[in-house]
C-alpha cells in the first residue's frame, strides 16, 4: 500500500508540474471574469494581453489582479503557440489544396449545354463579354466565331472606324465576304466560359441566314466536345493545360 501511495504521489507531483508549466498570465477583472494569455505590453493606463491568436486590451481601472508567469513558463507557452500555429497552417494548406482539387475537378468535368434546332441548324445561346446575349448557329466548319454587325454594335464595336482593318473571309460554301477581326474577352455558353476568343464581324450579312452569328472552332477548340442530336445536348469538357 505504501508503495502504491508513493506511485500515486509521484504521478500527482508530475501532473502538477505539467499544469504549472502550462500556466499562462491571467488577468482578473473587477467584474469577476478572467482571461489567460501572455502580457505583450503594459503601462499605467492599459494592459495588452496576447491570446496566441489575437490581442485584447484592458484598462487598468478594469483590472483587479494579475497573475504573472515565470520567464521559463512564458518561453514554453510561446513555443507551444508556435507549434499550434504551425499545425493550424498545415491544416489550412490541406484544406486549400482539397478546395483547389475540387475546383479543378468541377472546372474540367463535362458540361451539358442544351440547344434547339431551327431549319436543320443547331442554335445555342451565348453571352459575349459577359453582357451581350447572342443566338449563334453551331458550325464546326467555321474556323472562327462570326458575328453580325448588329451584335458588334451592341458590344460597342465600330466596324467602320477604319476601312483598312477589314479582311476577306471565306465561308463554308466558298463565299468570300469582308469582315473585321476582333478578340472577345469571353464567350460563355450556359456558364461554360472561354476567354480571349478570336472572332470576325461581317460587314454585310443581309443575304445570310446565320441569326446573330456562327459559333465556330475558335471557341469549340478550347474543349473536347460532343454533339448529341437525340438529347439535343452539346457536351463540352475544358481542355487541361
Amino acid at each position: 500500500m505504501a508503495k502504491a501511495a508513493k506511485i500515486l504521489l509521484f504521478i500527482f507531483f508530475l501532473f502538477n508540474i505539467v499544469i504549472v508549466e502550462l500556466e499562462a498570465d491571467t488577468v482578473y477583472l473587477k467584474n469577476g471574469r478572467s482571461l489567460e494569455g501572455l502580457i505583450d505590453k503594459e503601462d499605467d493606463e492599459r494592459v495588452v494581453l496576447d491570446l496566441g491568436f489575437g490581442m485584447v486590451t484592458f484598462r487598468r481601472q478594469e483590472i483587479k489582479d494579475i497573475y504573472r508567469s515565470s520567464p521559463d513558463e512564458v518561453k514554453k507557452i510561446y513555443k507551444e503557440w508556435e507549434g499550434e500555429k504551425e499545425l493550424e497552417k498545415e491544416r489550412w494548406v490541406k484544406i486549400e489544396k482539397a478546395r483547389e482539387e475540387a475546383r479543378r475537378k468541377k472546372e474540367f468535368e463535362p458540361k451539358e449545354v442544351e440547344f434547339f434546332q431551327d431549319a436543320g441548324h443547331i442554335v445555342v445561346d451565348a453571352w459575349l463579354n459577359r453582357r451581350v446575349k447572342a443566338a449563334l448557329l453551331l458550325d464546326t466548319g467555321a474556323s472562327i466565331l462570326l458575328l453580325s454587325s448588329r451584335i458588334a454594335e451592341e458590344l460597342g464595336i465600330d466596324i467602320y472606324e477604319s476601312e483598312k482593318e477589314f479582311i476577306e473571309v471565306q465561308l463554308a460554301d466558298g463565299t468570300k465576304v469582308d469582315a473585321k477581326h476582333i478578340v472577345l474577352d469571353s464567350v460563355s455558353v450556359e456558364g461554360v466560359e472561354a476567354k480571349e476568343i478570336e472572332a470576325v464581324v461581317l460587314k454585310d450579312e443581309t443575304d445570310m441566314d446565320m441569326r446573330d452569328g456562327l459559333l465556330g472552332m475558335s471557341f469549340l477548340n478550347k474543349f473536347n466536345f460532343q454533339i448529341d442530336t437525340v438529347k439535343k445536348k452539346l457536351i463540352l469538357r475544358k481542355l487541361e493545360k
